[in-house]
């Protein structure tokens, strides 16, 4: 609680004027900042649609980054939260198709239905 405390205060500005944004449109849908998630915490979080948004700056391309990155995926994903990866330079050049893809991404199912993604029903089958 208290590093996700730390991290609210040390928000990048990409991470601020994404958080500006998406508490203009609490209506639609309501995030919390750095909420904790097991050893982690989400730069984003909407607990109705069990979304993770996290914000990458250009340090998550060097070093050990990318592999650290794909084990918290993996980690969320296990746990049944879905994860959303945005540029920080995407916010900073085009805000509007940002928060466009998060509500696209957002409205998207947590599950398909197999009725809905596959053939119907043989007869007795249903």
């Amino acid at each position: 609680m208290a590093r996700a405390r730390r991290l609210r205060r040390e928000m990048s500005l990409p991470e601020v004027l994404l958080w500006q944004q998406l508490r203009r449109q609490q209506r639609q849908l309501r995030f919390r900042r750095q909420h904790p998630i097991g050893p982690y915490a989400a730069d984003f979080f909407c607990a109705e649609r069990k979304l993770v948004i996290e914000v990458d700056g250009e340090a998550h391309g060097r070093g050990d980054r990318p592999g650290r990155d794909a084990v918290r995926d993996r980690f969320m994903e296990e746990n049944g939260y879905r994860v959303l990866r945005i540029g920080a330079v995407a916010i900073l050049r085009d805000m509007d198709a940002v928060t466009t893809a998060i509500r696209a991404y957002a409205a998207t199912p947590l599950h398909h239905s197999p009725a809905a993604s596959g053939p119907p029903p043989r007869s007795g089958e249903e």
